[in-house]
């Protein structure tokens, strides 16, 4: 069943290939480049801008370049750390995640420089995947680099959903929320976007670069609020809230701009699908839309599993039941994980003894502040840990996912993928 499920969550990442993703919603047919269902008519402009961040960025650059082939472009993009891939003419710049660092704002900068050079008979190309929220970091006048990585740990680790970070995050920034496409005006702009949002929601994926932003700075003042954060952040923060608001949907600037998901968790899950069903397991799709405390998550998926089991219902063994989305973890502890070895880790308590396989991981190949993409468990996991004298419910109160499983060997590593939609997870029943 481990090779089965490491079989099935490979070809869910695969189907995502940022290659494949703008492959299937871009063509260029002479001078026409054809995005989705709109056309642009490369004669009729000027020049041509491309730009992005993300976990997917460098490969997206690529694909682009290779469509457009030798046709007259220049752009720059953002992306993690040991995420490039080779471009000719788009050059890409490395920079951290989830914690902002001056290679971000570097980078970011030089984006800005390049977008103000746009005028109007000019096509701005976006890449936006996951991750381009803290590569595409320039915050607001009077906020340091160290006020906005201490706000972001605080988010981080409060047990906020991505949506409730990004609130905040759009509002101390002179680049997300809408920013860059007023960075852009009054140019023709299209967004590619790879989601690794619940619902793709086009203003929180990387907090909606080139998205009217539907939430105000009320709203992020009740984020900091609802976790306690708002006597915890710096004071620079709560003083930028001052200084106004990010572009809504009526602003002028949106009228040329058109954004296009490209790729998201529900492909991948549908490929997972058709790969465990040509294994051999009946198999359902259980929700795209998966979140909530990790831990808790974990025992729900096992409940699931458990249920089949011991009664074939809701489908009968062998079964697959595939799902995606994206946990939290509220950081108690001092140890080492990510939301899906704590997923993994609360799950394996629960399946001890069955002949039950259940794992979850990253898309983009990172869990947390982990070199592990997440972990993989059975029926046997726990009997496995406690010969080796380790105690999992220890482990799971302390945060310390990642060094249960690097004790027992079942992490899950599958480096950069290049892609970033959420998570998947996998529950075998044989």
């Amino acid at each position: 069943m481990k090779k089965d499920i490491l079989e099935i969550i490979k070809e869910g990442i695969k189907s995502v290939d940022p290659l494949l993703c703008i492959n299937r919603s871009v063509r260029l047919e002479n001078d026409i480049l054809i995005i989705k269902e709109k056309r642009y008519d490369l004669r009729e402009f000027e020049n041509v801008y491309i730009v992005g961040a993300g976990k997917a960025s460098a490969k997206m650059a690529f694909a682009m370049e290779s469509i457009l082939g030798d046709k007259k472009f220049e752009g720059i993009v953002i992306t993690k750390y040991k995420h490039l891939y080779k471009t000719r003419k788009i050059k890409v710049i490395e920079a951290s995640h989830p914690i902002p660092d001056e290679n971000g704002i570097r980078g970011t900068k030089k984006i800005i420089e390049l977008l103000e050079r746009a005028k109007e008979n000019d096509l701005v190309i976006v890449l936006i995947s996951g991750g381009g929220s803290s590569l595409l970091v320039l915050p607001k006048q009077g906020i340091s680099l160290e006020e906005k990585k201490k706000t972001d740990k605080l988010l981080l680790e409060c047990g906020a959903d991505i949506e409730e970070v990004n609130t905040v995050r759009k509002h101390i920034s002179q680049i997300k929320g809408g920013f860059l496409a007023k960075k852009a005006y009054p140019a023709e702009v299209v967004s590619l976007i790879l989601s690794d949002v619940l619902g793709d929601p086009i203003d929180a994926i990387a907090s909606g670069p080139t998205s009217p932003d539907p939430t105000t700075i009320r709203d992020a003042i009740r984020v900091l609020e609802r976790y306690d954060l708002k006597e915890k952040v710096p004071k620079s923060i709560i003083t930028s809230f001052k200084k106004g608001e990010t572009p809504k949907p009526k602003d002028k600037i949106f009228k040329r701009v058109s954004n296009f998901v490209i790729g998201n968790n529900k492909m991948a899950l549908e490929s997972s699908r058709k790969k465990a069903e040509e294994l051999g397991y009946n198999t359902l799709l259980l929700s795209s839309y998966i979140e909530g405390e990790a831990k808790e998550v974990g025992k729900v998926l096992a409940s699931i599993a458990k249920e089949i089991y011991y009664s074939d219902h809701p489908l009968k063994k062998p079964a697959a039941v595939i799902s995606g989305g994206e946990t939290t973890v509220t950081i108690r502890g001092n140890g080492r994980g990510g939301r899906n070895q704590e997923l993994v880790l609360s799950a394996a308590i629960q399946i001890r003894d069955l002949d039950i396989c259940i794992a979850s991981v990253g898309t983009d190949g990172t869990d947390g502040m982990t070199d592990a993409a997440g972990a993989i468990v059975d029926g046997n996991t726990i009997k496995i840990a406690n010969k080796k004298g380790l105690e999992a419910r220890e482990y799971l109160d302390n945060n310390d996912s990642y060094s249960f499983f690097k004790a027992i060997d079942s992490l899950v590593y599958t480096g950069p993928t290049n892609t970033n939609v959420n998570d998947i997870q996998v529950i075998l029943v044989k």
